[in-house]
């Protein structure tokens, strides 16, 4: 699994659709199709995987990483269900600090990794569902 790191990356991958929702996270997908996105941006044929943790929503910088760490070991776990992609995780509300009080506590990984695996399972469904069947074979 490659990582994203430039802002190019991220846009084209942002451009594409949404794949998977869940209340705290959103997983955005664009193909690697040549056609559609420049070689030079995507150069090995992989899976890549971009985070985006606006402050707005995890306001102290030990909160964004510890979620970071998650996304990318739940990532690296779920890694071989994707399809070949770009795909970028991105934070789209506040975990709740009244519920989770401190960053780094057990019971706030356990919530984000319980809803990446959602996230990362409804995104390797819905690659299922819209690719393309092929013909029986009649023989």
């Amino acid at each position: 699994m490659q990582r994203l790191t430039s802002r190019p990356q991220f846009q084209a991958v942002l451009a594409g659709s949404s794949v998977a929702k869940t209340p705290h996270f959103v997983l955005h997908r664009s193909s690697l199709d040549p056609q559609t996105i420049p070689r030079p941006l995507f150069p090995v044929a992989d899976t890549w995987l971009g985070v985006l943790l606006p402050k707005r929503w995890a306001k102290r910088a030990v909160t964004r990483n510890s979620i970071r760490r998650q996304i990318y070991e739940v990532a690296r776990a779920r890694g071989a269900t994707l399809p070949q992609a770009a795909y970028v995780v991105r934070l789209r509300s506040a975990f709740s600090r009244e519920a989770f009080p401190s960053a780094t506590s057990d019971a706030l990984k356990h919530a984000v990794r319980a809803e990446l695996e959602t996230l990362l399972l409804r995104a390797s469904g819905s690659a299922a569902v819209n690719a393309p069947r092929q013909a029986p074979h009649a023989g």
